[in-house]
C-alpha cells in the first residue's frame, strides 16, 4: 500500500472499531455500522452469530463467509489476513478445534484491541491475534495450512505482493480461501470508482482475469473464482444518487459487472515436477 492508502484505511476502520465499542445491536443502522449495507449484511448463519459476541458481528465489513466455503480440519492451523473485530478468527479457531490455531492479522490499533476483547469474551483460547500489514505477514514460511480473508485483500495497493506472502506462509498443499470484491469485464473510469466506493474498496477491486494471473504469478495452483453475490445499480441507487450520478443512465455499465466471489487456489505439494502442474 502506498502511505496514504495505508493511513486512509487505517484511520476507516480504527474509525468503525471506536464507534462498535461505544455501541450496540441498536445502533446498528447508524452511518458508521454495516449491517444494514446490502452488502456486508446476511452473510453468517443464525448459529455462527449465536456463539460470536455482538461486538464482533457488529464490526464486521466482510463481503462474504470465508468459513463457510473452506473445509477446515481439527489441529489445522489458519490465518486470517485483515481480521478486523476478529468474527472470522474466532468462528475458525472453533472449527480446527483445541489442537488447532488461528492468527488474525491487522494493522490497526482499535481494531486489535477490539478483537482482543472479542476473544476473551468468547472464552477461545486457541487465537492469537497479531498486529502487522498483509503485504509483510509476520510468520514464517510453511507455517498455514489456511489462508482466509473477507474483502480485504482488494484495499492493497501492492495485491502481488500480498498473493506472495500468502504463497510463501503457507505450507506445501495449503489452502488460500478468500472472500474478495472483484470486476468482471470493461467498465468506465467514472462508474467504477463511483461503485468501489459503493462497496467500500479504497484501492479498487481486480478484474476476474486479473485476479487470476496474479494467483498464478505468486506460484498458485487450482484456482476458482466463485460469484457469490452480485451488485446492481438498485443496490447502491441511493449512495450513487447522492453522489449526484445518473443511475438509470449507467445502469448498462454495471449490470454483472461486480460481485464478491470466493477465490480459491492451493500452494502446490513439495515435489511437484509434472509438466503444468504448478500453473
Amino acid at each position: 500500500m502506498s502511505g496514504t492508502t495505508i493511513e486512509t484505511v487505517r484511520e476507516k476502520y480504527g474509525s468503525l472499531a471506536r464507534a462498535v465499542s461505544t455501541s450496540s445491536a441498536a445502533a446498528c443502522c447508524e452511518p458508521s455500522m454495516s449491517c444494514c449495507d446490502p452488502i456486508t449484511r446476511e452473510l453468517y448463519s443464525a448459529d455462527q452469530y449465536g456463539v460470536l459476541p455482538e461486538k464482533a458481528v457488529l464490526a464486521s465489513l466482510g463481503c462474504g463467509n470465508p468459513t463457510a466455503l473452506i473445509e477446515l480440519k481439527p489441529g489445522e492451523t489458519v490465518l486470517d489476513l485483515g481480521s478486523g473485530g476478529g468474527i472470522d478468527v474466532l468462528l475458525s479457531a472453533r472449527r480446527v478445534g483445541p489442537t488447532g490455531k488461528a492468527y488474525g492479522l491487522d494493522m490497526t490499533d482499535e481494531m486489535l484491541e477490539l478483537a482482543r476483547e472479542n476473544q476473551r469474551q468468547a472464552g477461545v483460547t486457541n487465537v492469537e491475534f497479531l498486529k502487522g500489514q498483509i503485504e509483510a505477514i509476520p510468520l514464517p514460511d510453511n507455517s498455514v495450512d489456511v489462508i482466509i480473508s473477507n474483502c480485504v485483500i482488494n484495499l492493497s495497493a501492492d495485491k502481488d505482493h500480498v498473493l506472495r506472502e500468502a504463497f510463501r506462509v503457507l505450507r506445501p498443499g495449503g489452502r488460500f480461501a478468500v472472500s474478495d470484491v472483484v470486476t468482471r469485464g470493461a467498465v468506465p473510469d467514472e462508474v467504477r470508482k463511483s461503485m468501489l466506493l459503493w462497496v467500500g474498496c479504497i484501492a479498487g477491486a481486480l478484474d476476474e482475469d486479473e485476479y487470476r494471473a496474479k494467483l498464478i504469478a505468486a506460484g498458485f495452483a487450482a484456482i476458482d473464482i466463485e460469484p457469490t453475490r452480485t451488485y446492481n445499480v438498485e443496490d447502491a441507487r441511493v449512495f450513487l444518487t447522492e453522489a449526484g450520478i445518473d443511475v438509470d443512465a449507467m445502469r448498462p455499465a454495471v449490470e454483472n459487472k461486480f460481485f464478491s466471489a470466493f477465490i480459491r487456489a492451493t500452494k502446490p505439494a513439495a515435489g511437484c515436477c509434472a509438466p503444468g502442474c504448478c500453473s
